[in-house]
């Protein structure tokens, strides 16, 4: 089958992890796949490629346009230009941006078109006011939309009346994902509480540092680390410092080796208020880390089961997190117990080839209408 799969870029983020990861399967099944990032900065690509994946950045086909004022309609004639020229059987499309100009670009061609969402719309503000109006105006002509998590699928479906076809698809675990870790008592050095994401508000970092402040002196042997870069470094750095924790906290920013630093990690925490389908949470899950997860929408509840692979806290109980994170820093044989239990539910549900059958079935419904 010949897959052209849309997305805005492919630097460093979740979609973008997750679109290498789908690629991957589907050029390893025989599919032909041409990955297109659609941003007109080009940019780099952060997460490698399957060799069997074709890559075509729509910018090159922009040419001196891409800095003129008329750069939307200019992206639209030139992705359709390229789907004429693909000829694709289906065409998955990622972020709400990207997938209005998707369905806009493909009227009136006959190729079906899936558009996936990958936050909860009722929550997230990363849709702009026109951005909302036009994706309540496209979707219902999308062949399908998708979710990533079952609490989204309401929310999807009043926010935009008149879907067609409304699925639940996950997100996958990489097959190149490590084994899980093993647990043994007594390991040498330092113990690390591990968070992983985008340095920003709805992250709440500053309330994990200041949580973590309190912890510290309980703690001795303990060290926060969070990983990832953003617009807040400079406010979390100065937070660290006034805290007199330069020496327990570390913000390393990006790592290209995501896994290999959760497994040197001994705790997971996500502490976001809204998350769309948290790859980190559900990846230190996968790696046998044990996990505290703010049961925020959306993705959490249903990723821990409602608290029976992690421990899940509400929303805004910031007493309750604390506690939480104390009660599994205090005590190693549940924490083993906590990752043990983990790696092995989520490897069950979430792996690629358990993902990659979902895939399949939306592929012959859209087809087949």
């Amino acid at each position: 089958m010949n897959i052209l799969f849309l997305v805005s870029s492919m630097h460093a983020g979740g979609a973008e992890r997750v679109a290498a990861t789908l690629s991957a399967g589907w050029a390893e099944r025989g599919h032909r796949v041409t990955l297109v990032p659609t941003y007109t900065g080009k940019g780099k690509l952060f997460y490698p490629l399957h060799t069997g994946v074709r890559l075509e950045w729509l910018a090159d086909r922009l040419g001196r346009s891409a800095s003129t004022p008329f750069v939307p309609f200019t992206k639209l004639w030139a992705l359709r230009r390229l789907v004429r020229e693909e000829r694709p059987d289906v065409i998955v499309s990622f972020l709400t941006n990207v997938n209005v100009m998707a369905l806009m670009a493909t009227r009136g061609l006959s190729v079906p078109v899936i558009v996936c969402e990958r936050t909860n719309p009722a929550v997230s503000t990363s849709a702009s006011g026109l951005l909302q109006h036009l994706r309540r105006w496209w979707y219902p002509r999308a062949d399908m939309v998708t979710v990533q998590a079952q609490a989204t699928a309401p929310d999807m479906a009043a926010l935009v009346p008149g879907i067609r076809r409304l699925a639940v698809v996950p997100n996958p675990l990489p097959d190149t994902l490590p084994p899980p870790r093993t647990w043994s008592q007594g390991q040498p050095g330092r113990l690390r509480l591990s968070a992983m994401g985008r340095l920003v508000p709805s992250k709440r970092y500053i309330d994990l540092i200041h949580m973590f402040a309190r912890l510290a002196p309980r703690f001795p042997d303990w060290d926060l680390c969070i990983w990832g870069e953003g617009p807040q470094r400079s406010e979390l750095e100065a937070l660290v410092a006034r805290e007199g924790l330069g020496s327990r906290v570390q913000l390393p920013g990006r790592t290209p080796e995501p896994w290999t630093e959760l497994c040197r990690s001994d705790l997971f925490v996500l502490t976001s208020e809204v998350e769309g389908f948290p790859n980190a949470l559900v990846e230190a899950m996968a790696l046998g880390l044990p996990c505290v997860a703010v049961d925020c929408p959306s993705g959490p509840r249903e990723i821990t089961r409602g608290g029976t692979d992690a421990r899940l806290v509400p929303l805004n109980d910031q007493g309750g997190l604390e506690q939480a994170l104390a009660d599994l820093m205090g005590d190693a044989a549940e924490r083993a117990r906590l990752g043990t239990a983990a790696a092995q539910s989520v490897r069950e549900r979430y792996g690629i080839d358990q993902v990659l059958k979902q895939w399949d079935a939306l592929f012959q419904a859209v087809r087949k209408h």
